[in-house]
């Protein structure tokens, strides 16, 4: 007996330990564990904000609407070209949810012509037609993006626009015009941006992939709901 005593203080012990194992498993297996509170309404990526580019920046919609886009662009950049009817379709689509702000981002020298182009649209934007001259640059981009001398095609535009074209001419290389390509591009470079076109939504980058009409859409949906809008 008593050399068995110490084989039973040891089963003793094991058969204990097996218990309290069982034990804690089952604790474990019945208590859910707390799980972090996610407020979907937040924005997973915090929005930026960067230098403040031009001012007053060439905007169309209402300043207190729910969704800003912001897009770097370059007049000469063909997928610039093709976003600029989608963002005449979200435009009509979302009336006065949606805002649309333009920032002058030209890639020159890759681009022979985008600086003159841009040139050209703060000349209009001087007097009250930057955005005439914008749709204008972008709806003819095939015409003028491989010309050799762009500067009667863009006069030409000014005289459809209906600018005073000798003022127009002048205003081409002031520095006024100078100086808001020179801030839009400094926001940009502040904000990342590396290449055209570039938009920001709420000051959120948006994928380039997501930029065609039928995925911005849903895009700009999702933001309006997080919004409660």
């Amino acid at each position: 007996m008593k050399r068995a005593l110490p084989f039973l203080i040891i089963a003793a012990v094991l058969v204990g330990a097996a218990i309290i194992a069982w034990g804690l498993k089952q604790s474990a297996v019945q208590t859910p564990v707390a799980q972090p509170t996610v407020n979907s309404s937040q924005p997973a990526v915090p929005p930026k904000v960067g230098e403040p580019g031009a001012e007053p920046a060439h905007s169309i919609g209402d300043a207190k609407a729910p969704i800003t886009l912001e897009e770097f662009g370059d007049f000469q950049c063909p997928p610039c070209g093709a976003l600029h009817p989608v963002l005449k379709t979200m435009e009509h689509e979302f009336g006065t949810r949606i805002r649309i702000i333009f920032r002058e981002f030209p890639l020159v020298p890759a681009h022979q012509h985008a600086l003159a182009a841009a040139r050209s649209a703060e000349a209009a934007g001087l007097q009250g037609k930057f955005w005439e001259m914008h749709d204008l640059l972008y709806e003819n981009q095939a015409t003028w993006s491989n010309a050799f001398d762009v500067r009667p095609i863009f006069e030409g535009f000014a005289t459809k626009a209906g600018l005073d074209v000798e003022k127009f001419k002048r205003d081409l290389s002031s520095e006024t015009v100078a100086q808001r390509i020179f801030l839009d591009g400094k926001r940009g470079r502040s904000l990342g941006v590396q290449g055209t076109p570039t938009m920001f939504m709420n000051g959120r980058e948006v994928p380039f992939e997501s930029l065609p009409a039928e995925k911005l859409r849903v895009v700009i949906n999702n933001e309006l709901k997080a919004l409660g809008k």
